[in-house]
């Protein structure tokens, strides 16, 4: 048996979209868990008083890195077959500012929203519904920004290869880059530490 499970045809669609909502409902647990739900804890960050996002995140992003590196290694993951979207990176760094403002402003992101609310949180519910209505604005205007939308593509973007570099090399240098991370939110951390909200009586 080797992986992606669903490339080889191991389970049928409906399967997959069962075991989609699974990995959903854990993720979201996973995040309820680590305080993801709490709008102040997740604005903290932007005030580096509270590291939470990064760490986590980042933690996350490592050690699937590695998993899907040592997997394809030994031949039991075929890197080849996992989907990964295209790059259009004019119309995404817009986009990605605007989620960021978002972010910074209302305090979730489209995850951590429904995270909250499903703890209760009408705030998150607020949140939600902002982003239902940005999306159907987008629909609604997207016939008069398609050429934006769809410029400056280019084509499935891999580190190793825009850089030239060996994929095991860059995989050791992200993973030195997320320790000197990891070191520099404790920094942050200790200094901001009274901005954070945790710490208020």
């Amino acid at each position: 048996m080797n992986a992606p499970f669903f490339k080889f045809g191991y389970f049928n669609t409906e399967i997959s979209l069962v075991i989609a909502f699974l990995i959903g409902i854990g993720f979201g647990f996973a995040l309820e868990r680590g305080g993801f739900g709490s709008a102040r804890i997740l604005a903290a960050q932007f005030y580096l008083s509270n590291m939470r996002v990064l760490k986590v995140m980042f933690s996350a992003i490592v050690t699937a890195m590695l998993g899907v590196y040592y997997l394809g290694v030994i031949g039991f993951l075929d890197l080849k077959l996992i989907y990964m979207t295209e790059t259009y990176i004019l119309p995404q760094a817009i986009g990605g500012l605007i989620l960021g403002i978002g972010f910074i402003i209302g305090g979730y992101c489209p995850g951590t929203s429904v995270v909250s609310f499903a703890t209760g949180s009408i705030d998150g519910l607020m949140f939600i519904l902002g982003a239902l209505f940005g999306i159907f604005t987008f629909g609604e205007i997207y016939p008069l920004i398609s050429d934006f939308y769809n410029s400056t593509n280019l084509g499935v973007v891999r580190l190793p290869e825009a850089l030239h570099l060996p994929y095991g090399l860059v995989v050791f240098l992200v993973v030195v880059m997320a320790i000197g991370a990891f070191a520099l939110a404790e920094w942050a951390e200790k200094k901001y530490a009274f901005r954070n909200p945790e710490n208020e009586k």
